[in-house]
């Protein structure tokens, strides 16, 4: 028998059903495994062989939508796409509370991207620096000079500003420049820009040019959310008190810190997936953001207790999302979404995004400092762990129900109660 090995010649060149059937071999997949790879459902193969290479199915989530939001005086039904029980019907929960006081308000800066060109080995630092400055209206011009389009749109290069950096490599410039991307994320329109002025600058400054590339640390282009949560329907004010308490917690220990910033990430990537946008450069931004603040690691957001004992809760954070371009277009449930969404612009997707991660928060923040995250968390797993058990039908619910019963959620417990349901049926 011939040895396994994944150094495939030419792999990208063949057919997908010629790949699925070189994987096939590779991992003695069945009829039952290759026919699951090839039911592309709504993606169709075609359009998923033109977004990546090496095609060889597609990995369908979950899509739910998220009811309740009420975002700056208008109502939204939100898709999210994930994998990770009871986030949806959190996130549900949690608006239905903000909607008693007036829903979210909700609002965004310009959608300014940065492109960063790195230049060393400079042999003059500050006359580099005084003839970039000298030329900055050239520059600018020739960057807009690449995408006149955008221009149309009122977009384009903007600013550009220098940086002087000390590294283990020696003494550096980056000049940043500074990008209305419009209803577009940017990487494109930025990337290119980047790339025309890198030979400028060589010039200018006698260095050396080597990254030329956008940053994901965009903090120009950032969203704000806000909303009061009444005491009554968290549970009254020991309830606020417990928010605050685990609040202050993750302000104080980036430990917790993380994972409570996972939990609004949770909300947000969820709706960063549905619509087809960058989701690791949107948590890429957001950890570096958070990180960046005084004080080291802190919290996407804040919570106080306002005078009549409800809470008051507030997220900002770097939202560059898109409605040109990307998978926004291509991919067609990506576009559905963006139509049950009814958004009109890329920086109203993203007052609904920040409004989802606050939401989100504050019902994990809720839940951990009440009942315990495994409660209502257990609940949905429950019917997974059920599935991956073998049970079918009304046997997932009814596994389910006696795992939770018994506070027992494992798989081995799951198999046991399959195996008594099937060998006494009701």
């Amino acid at each position: 028998m011939s040895k396994k090995t994944s150094a495939i010649s030419g792999f990208y060149r063949l057919s997908i059903k010629e790949r699925v059937k070189k994987l096939r071999e590779f991992a003695n997949l069945t009829d039952e495994d290759q026919s699951v790879l090839e039911a592309f459902g709504a993606l169709d193969a075609p359009t998923a062989d033109r977004m990546i290479e090496n095609v060889v199915g597609t990995f369908p989530f979950p899509l739910g939508i998220a009811t309740n939001f009420q975002i700056n005086g208008r109502d939204y039904l939100v898709p999210m796409v994930l994998e990770e029980p009871s986030v949806v019907a959190a996130a549900s929960n949690a608006a239905r509370m903000a909607r008693q006081t007036g829903g979210f308000s909700a609002s965004t800066t310009d959608p300014v991207m940065i492109g960063q060109i790195q230049v060393a080995d400079i042999p003059d630092l500050e006359a580099a620096q005084k003839k970039i400055t000298e030329q900055k209206a050239n520059l600018l011009k020739v960057a807009n000079a690449q995408d006149p389009v955008l221009v149309k749109f009122g977009g384009g290069a903007r600013e550009l500003q220098i940086r002087r950096l000390e590294t283990i490599m020696g003494p550096m410039l980056v000049v940043h420049l500074l990008v209305d991307a419009r209803d577009a994320m940017g990487a494109n329109a930025v990337n290119t820009m980047c790339e025309v002025l890198a030979p400028l600058i060589e010039d200018l400054t006698k260095g050396r040019v080597y990254l030329r590339i956008l940053s994901n640390l965009a903090v120009y282009r950032l969203a704000r959310a806000e909303a009061t949560f009444p005491a009554k329907a968290l549970g009254g004010s020991k309830a606020v008190m417990g928010i605050l308490k685990a609040y202050a917690f993750a302000q104080a220990d980036p430990y917790r810190c993380a994972t409570h910033n996972k939990g609004i990430m949770n909300g947000i990537d969820a709706v960063l997936l549905a619509t087809g946008q960058d989701f690791r450069a949107v948590e890429a931004g957001a950890h570096t953001f958070a990180a960046t603040r005084e004080g080291g690691y802190q919290s996407l957001t804040y919570y106080e207790k306002t005078p009549e004992g409800d809470l008051q809760g507030s997220i900002e954070l770097p939202l560059a999302v898109g409605l040109v371009g990307g998978a926004t277009r291509t991919h067609p449930v990506a576009r559905v979404c963006v139509k049950i969404l009814s958004v009109k612009s890329a920086n109203e997707l993203a007052e609904v995004i920040a409004s989802v991660g606050l939401a989100q928060n504050i019902a994990a923040l809720r839940a951990l400092s009440q009942e315990g995250i495994q409660t209502g968390h257990m609940k949905l797993h429950s019917r997974n762990v059920a599935i991956a058990a073998g049970a079918e039908g009304e046997e997932v619910d009814q596994v389910a129900q006696k795992m939770i019963a018994e506070k027992r959620v494992r798989f081995d417990r799951a198999q046991e109660i399959l195996a008594e349901l099937r060998k006494n049926p009701t």
